[in-house]
This record gives C-alpha cells, sequence and structure tokens, in this order.
C-alpha cells in the first residue's frame, strides 16, 4: 500500500496536473491549428500552385499516375509525399511561434509581478545611539 500512497502523492503534485491541463488544452490546441492551416492557409497556397489541393502534392515512387490523389496513390505503393510534409511542417511552426509568444507573455507577466525589493527600513534613533555608545567603550 506504500506505493499506492506514494503515487497518489505524485499524482496530486501540482505540477502533475498542471502538465496533464497542458497537454489536453494543447491537443486541443493543436487540432485549431490543424485546421486553421488546412482550411485557411493551405487552400489559397494551393491555388496558387495551380489549384490542386497541396496535400495531395507527391512524388510516385512506383510508376503511380500523378493525377491520382495521394490516398489512392498510397494505395498502389510507395510515394514521397511532400506536399503533406510541407503542411505539417508550417503546423508545426505555427503552434511553435504561438507558443513562443505564450511563454514570453508568462515571461513578462512574472516580471511585473514581482515587486521590487523594498528599500531597507531607517535604523531606529535607539539602535543608533547604541552603537555610538558601543564604539566609544571600545576606544
Amino acid at each position: 500500500m506504500a506505493m499506492m500512497q506514494e503515487f497518489k502523492e505524485f499524482a496530486m503534485k501540482g505540477n502533475v496536473v498542471d502538465l496533464a491541463v497542458g497537454v489536453i488544452i494543447g491537443g486541443a490546441f493543436g487540432k485549431i491549428v490543424d485546421s486553421l492551416v488546412q482550411d485557411i492557409i493551405m487552400p489559397p497556397i494551393g491555388r496558387l500552385f495551380g489549384g490542386l489541393d497541396f496535400a495531395n502534392y507527391y512524388l510516385p515512387l512506383n510508376g503511380q499516375n500523378p493525377a491520382l490523389s495521394l490516398v489512392e496513390a498510397k494505395k498502389l505503393g510507395a510515394v514521397l509525399a511532400y506536399g503533406n510534409f510541407a503542411t505539417i511542417l508550417l503546423n508545426f511552426v505555427i503552434l511553435a511561434f504561438i507558443i513562443f509568444q505564450m511563454v514570453r507573455l508568462m515571461n513578462k507577466a512574472r516580471k511585473v509581478e514581482a515587486p521590487a525589493a523594498a528599500p531597507a527600513p531607517a535604523t531606529p534613533e535607539d539602535i543608533v545611539l547604541l552603537r555610538e555608545i558601543r564604539d566609544s567603550l571600545k576606544k
């Protein structure tokens, strides 16, 4: 039972709970960024490259017909799916940039919240007098 108690203490620490919340929110946020890239950003880029779905750009490695969609070409053999890779890479870059900005804002907020060290209070007059008496007795 000691191990279960130790695990319970570990799991209930603030860091573990914060990490779990972060992973859940990060997963949901990843889906939002994925939708942003696939549904908003990549269609205009695909249109610039000939009106095709950019995720379907690939190089056939088994002699597949280049007119096939990526899914159909993969069924027939290996392909080099550079369009899909570019889409996922763009997802990562956007997500990394947004997380960087969030961490940057959090670091600025921490600096603002930390109060400046208060100046040391003035030494009371009776302590100053006692120090003078002590110094004169030493002489």
